[in-house]
């Protein structure tokens, strides 16, 4: 995601790429078990698309709109990562100590693989910040599986989105004030878990909220779509954001952590025989920056970082200012090279094999050139994987180019970039008045 791609069974119109990963269109159109992959990760990314834009908006909001805040920054004697970690817990959070994890969020037989940190989809243009657990029948009614704590923690915040007919959550539990897990899509919450929730939404508790949860509990269900799951460290800063404070509107992404490090002995072999990626490091990795070179996360000049554009307060369309290169997240030896603004749409392609190192590109190199291949994924077998059943040891093939585009360092932290979507690299000259300017 050994048939002639130009005779694709799916039509797409001329003045879009024919391939590539976009929220509508993910990986290359060649039949039918490309579709499949293009249907899950593409309907994965839709679930997101704008449901991960209100969160990180409300998130920041939240002692606006939550009654009873008792957060405080006027904590004495607190520690830098416990201030952020009081932060995230709405000022909830309880010591430092940092237990292991102990049960994973769903049951083995309930879920089919593990998708790593790092994909770029759709509107995801930068490297995602959580894991995925897959159902093992992905397209589950709602509610099907259930979901459990992962440890004796905090429940410190549930953010619900009120969609047309259903609601989904986000939850955020506390082991410390140095240690977090969070889920999100949970379809449903249990029955006990949403009377305290309803409680607290009400004013009749005018305290936080903060609900105890043990280990393996059942704290809601899931089914139909992936459940998110990522672990923050509030005492790691990642290295690979040249800039950290361009992703305060998501203050945790840059505290996520390999959950593998934070999991008892006998949960890190449960989890590992679940992952598709064997690549150290096989949980994923998100932060790919290198001060000076190509590599990494990059947003339009004047976009407040990581914040976007968001007219009103509304983050709809946010990642449209974002542009990344980074490795793939299952197979890294390839580069996947992530548009916010391909055409005015979200894509992701892949470049050749002999196209300049991103790692290695500055502004020594001058002007920079990338055909925009699309690609599929492949199984050790040589069958296409479908998206949907566990396979390790995959690797990326490239199909054929879908544009061009080119891209030229400007300084260590700007870079100019113009995208010609069905165009050959070999007829472009130069960049013209369209071009923008990136930064970081």
């Amino acid at each position: 995601m050994e048939q002639d791609v130009s005779q694709s069974v799916v039509q797409v119109p001329e003045e879009k790429p024919a391939s590539g990963r976009s929220y509508k269109k993910w990986v290359l159109f060649i039949g039918v078990p490309v579709v499949l992959i293009l249907l899950v990760l593409g309907l994965l990314a839709n679930n997101h698309r704008k449901q991960e834009r209100q969160r990180s908006y409300s998130t920041n909001q939240t002692q606006q709109q939550r009654p009873g805040s008792f957060f405080s920054p006027q904590k004495n004697n607190l520690t830098g990562a416990e201030m952020e970690g009081m932060q995230l817990s709405n000022g909830n959070c309880v010591g430092t100590e940092k237990r292991k994890l102990t049960t994973l969020p769903m049951k083995m037989e309930d879920f089919s693989m593990i998708i790593p940190y790092g994909l770029m989809v759709g509107d995801h243009v930068s490297p995602i910040d959580h894991q995925y657990f897959s159902p093992t029948i992905f397209h589950s009614p709602r509610d099907t599986y259930e979901v459990r704590a992962m440890a004796d923690s905090l429940l410190v915040d549930i953010q619900p989105r009120i969609k047309p007919g259903y609601t989904e959550y986000r939850m955020v539990f506390s082991i410390s004030c140095k240690l977090f897990y969070y889920y999100d899509l949970v379809t449903s919450l249990s029955p006990n878990i949403k009377k305290e929730f309803e409680q607290y939404k009400s004013g009749m508790r005018r305290v936080p909220l903060s609900i105890p949860v043990k280990a393996g509990q059942v704290i809601g269900r899931i089914g139909g779509q992936t459940l998110d799951f990522a672990v923050w460290d509030m005492d790691v800063k990642l290295k690979g954001y040249v800039v950290p404070e361009h992703y305060q509107m998501e203050s945790w992404k840059i505290h996520t952590v390999d959950p593998l490090d934070y999991y008892t002995d006998g949960l890190k072999k449960q989890a590992l025989s679940k992952y598709i990626r064997t690549v150290p490091p096989v949980s994923g990795k998100i932060d790919y920056d290198i001060d000076g070179r190509l590599i990494g996360n990059w947003f339009a000049v004047g976009t407040s970082g990581y914040e976007g554009i968001r007219p009103n307060n509304n983050p709809e369309g946010y990642s449209h200012s974002h542009f990344a290169i980074a490795p793939d997240h299952i197979d890294p030896t390839a580069y996947i090279i992530s548009f916010g603004d391909y055409g005015g749409e979200f894509w992701q392609f892949i470049l050749d094999k002999n196209a300049p190192d991103p790692a290695i590109v500055d502004v020594k190199t001058g002007l920079v050139k990338y055909d925009l291949l699309s690609f599929s994924y492949k199984k050790e077998n040589g069958e296409k994987w479908d998206g949907m059943s566990f396979a390790q040891n995959l690797k990326l093939e490239r199909h054929r180019s879908n544009g061009c585009a080119l891209l030229q360092m400007q300084s260590g932290r700007t870079v100019k970039i113009e995208t010609f979507p069905n165009i050959t690299c070999q007829s472009i000259s130069g960049f013209t008045q369209k071009a923008k300017l990136y930064e970081r």
